[in-house]
């Protein structure tokens, strides 16, 4: 069976935590993403994440100004990474687990790649 580091994404679009949420979608239309990873402010920090669901439902919903929020105040953090010799089934059981559509993939101390949902659906 395939591993997370076999399916992974490795071309992860990354954002400063102090981006404003309007400079978060236009990297993220710039790229044809629909997250991005967001960066530690150290090597002791965890990785944060921010989605297009993270704008839509934290400031357009209640009209808040995407000039004036930054990343931070929307991104998920901690996330739940995996190992990249964790087997599809266990990534795709621990997404499942989780309700996560994507999960990190974080080895030698570094982000390293991305899973996604469609990812194991391509691998499947």
């Amino acid at each position: 069976m395939p591993t997370a580091k076999d399916l992974m994404t490795t071309n992860v679009v990354t954002i400063d935590g102090n981006a404003t949420a309007r400079e978060a979608v236009d990297t993220m239309k710039e790229h044809g993403v629909r997250c991005l990873i967001v960066e530690r402010r150290g090597s002791d920090d965890a990785y944060g994440i921010v989605t297009q669901r993270d704008v839509v439902y934290q400031v357009t919903a209640w009209s808040r100004d995407p000039e004036e929020i930054k990343v931070h105040e929307i991104m998920t953090k901690p996330l739940v990474v995996v190992n990249k010799d964790l087997d599809i089934r266990h990534v795709a059981r621990l997404m499942a687990n989780m309700g996560l559509s994507r999960a990190p993939v974080i080895f030698e101390g570094a982000l390293q790649g991305i899973v996604s949902v469609s990812d194991i659906i391509e691998a499947i």
